[in-house]
């Protein structure tokens, strides 16, 4: 009976994995820095969609934001969104600011929705969904410029060499 509970739950979890992989983005409720909503899904466009889960008090958060900064850039037709996990706009926008940090599609998620409902469980989550809106990677903790690329090539769209050696120069 035991080893019956045991196969029930491994099974049990392994299929929920599975079935939170498949899922599309999450439904959460996000606003943009002037408190407007914001729809991900709509926002990422049918393009692959790279979201970090950050905030303006995590170290290894500010380490990693010019490596995304920098990403974001040379890869035009990634989306690269930033959502700052518990935070006022107000404190968000400041910190951009003393940052010198010019980041498309920065959000709040004032209640931390989108951590609870992908399962983070630290700052920072870095989550790469397809075109299709499928999680197809993520990676918890700082990002470096590999880690990031090793994310990157889980899409199902090529990276140039060029931009490849640029990237990492």
């Amino acid at each position: 009976m035991v080893a019956g509970l045991l196969t029930w739950g491994f099974t049990t979890g392994t299929l929920g994995l599975i079935n939170q992989q498949l899922k599309g983005l999450p439904e959460v409720a996000l606003t943009d820095l002037s408190e407007q909503p914001v729809d991900l899904t709509t926002l990422a466009n049918g393009q692959p969609t790279v979201v970090n889960l950050w905030a303006t008090w995590c170290p290894p958060c500010i380490r990693e934001m010019p490596v995304l900064e920098e990403a974001q850039k040379r890869y035009p037709d990634i989306n690269f969104v930033f959502a700052n996990q518990g935070e006022h706009p107000e404190t968000i926008q400041k910190f951009l600011s003393e940052q010198n940090l010019d980041l498309h599609h920065v959000l709040s998620d004032r209640q931390g929705q989108f951590g609870r409902v992908t399962g983070s469980h630290g700052l920072p989550t870095t989550l790469f969904y397809n075109a299709e809106g499928n999680l197809v990677d993520s990676h918890m903790g700082e990002l470096s410029r590999a880690s990031l690329f090793r994310g990157l090539e889980r899409f199902d769209c090529p990276l140039s060499d060029t931009c490849n050696r640029g990237f990492f120069q």
